[in-house]
């Protein structure tokens, strides 16, 4: 296999050990190309070479921020997409089961099948699993801004997170899916093409990286007792007690809302205003799914 390997040696709390992987990928992949990412964009500039040069997989080593920005050179293209995680949800990884191993990974990688995936659009940019509006958007913004001074990881994302729950305001949108048209003052309102965030925390639970379509998840403004008690079956498969969400399949949505909107990718936080445009676009993506 003419291969790739895409390392993002800043991603995740621990840095990865370049020298330590590139030994690892020649052992389960001899004569693997590997490169180091140097800046934002560089992943994306890296796979876009690999597809053009004839390369059959790029695997991205890194958090969904490396993922995504890898798969954006490859969409449409020949060229597959494989996954080591190294983040902090790895979300995406945990959806196509991957290991959270990096040298289990590889592994797995070797026989790994080729499945040709949906992506999603969010005014035009590559989103793979979720991109949404509402709370968890604005926790993203404010992480994003804690982290260019502070700490990151799980607890300060858990510590941003436990505060906006009890300060956070939904704003009255407009919604257009399908051409349907309707208000709506959501908690959260998440376009999902695989079902999680991360660590197992399943929003989208019926959402399939392969159907043609992002199913719509609204997160309902609900006392915070309910919110409380629904809280764990979010680690379920299925059960959504209390009522407390609602979901449609959709492949194109148009949210209006006066001034800025806050919105995220995959975990990365953007900022708009008055429009976002949220569209599916089917079999655009192949991605490697790991060996069972």
């Amino acid at each position: 296999m003419k291969i790739r390997f895409i390392l993002n040696p800043k991603s995740g709390k621990s840095p990865a050990d370049p020298e330590r992987m590139a030994r690892a990928i020649q052992v389960n992949f001899p004569g693997a190309d590997m490169r180091l990412t140097k800046a934002p964009g560089h992943a994306t500039e890296l796979a876009r070479e690999a597809a053009a040069l004839g390369f059959e997989t790029v695997v991205a080593i890194g958090g969904d921020g490396t993922i995504n920005e890898t798969a954006r050179g490859l969409v449409n293209t020949q060229t597959a997409l494989g996954i080591i995680p190294h983040g902090s949800g790895n979300g995406l990884a945990r959806e196509i089961g991957m290991s959270l191993l990096p040298e289990e990974a590889l592994m797995r990688l070797q026989r790994g099948t080729r499945v040709l995936c949906d992506t999603g659009l969010a005014n035009g940019e590559l989103f793979l699993n979720l991109a949404g509006v509402g709370i968890e958007a604005d926790i993203a913004w404010k992480f994003m801004e804690q982290g260019a001074t502070g700490a990151r990881g799980k607890w300060p994302y858990f510590k941003i997170g436990a505060k906006t729950v009890f300060s956070y305001q939904p704003r009255t949108l407009e919604l257009n899916a399908d051409g349907h048209t309707s208000p709506l003052a959501p908690l959260t309102l998440v376009f999902a093409n695989g079902r999680q965030y991360g660590s197992n925390f399943k929003i989208a639970p019926h959402a399939s990286l392969t159907d043609g379509k992002l199913d719509m998840i609204t997160v309902h403004n609900a006392p915070k007792w309910k919110l409380a008690l629904a809280t764990p079956s979010f680690f379920t498969d299925t059960w959504r007690p209390f009522g407390v969400t609602s979901e449609l399949a959709v492949q194109h949505a148009i949210i209006r809302q006066p001034g800025e909107i806050l919105y995220h990718i995959d975990g990365e936080p953007r900022k708009t205003h008055y429009t976002l445009e949220i569209a599916v676009q089917p079999k655009s993506l192949f991605i490697l799914f790991p060996e069972k």
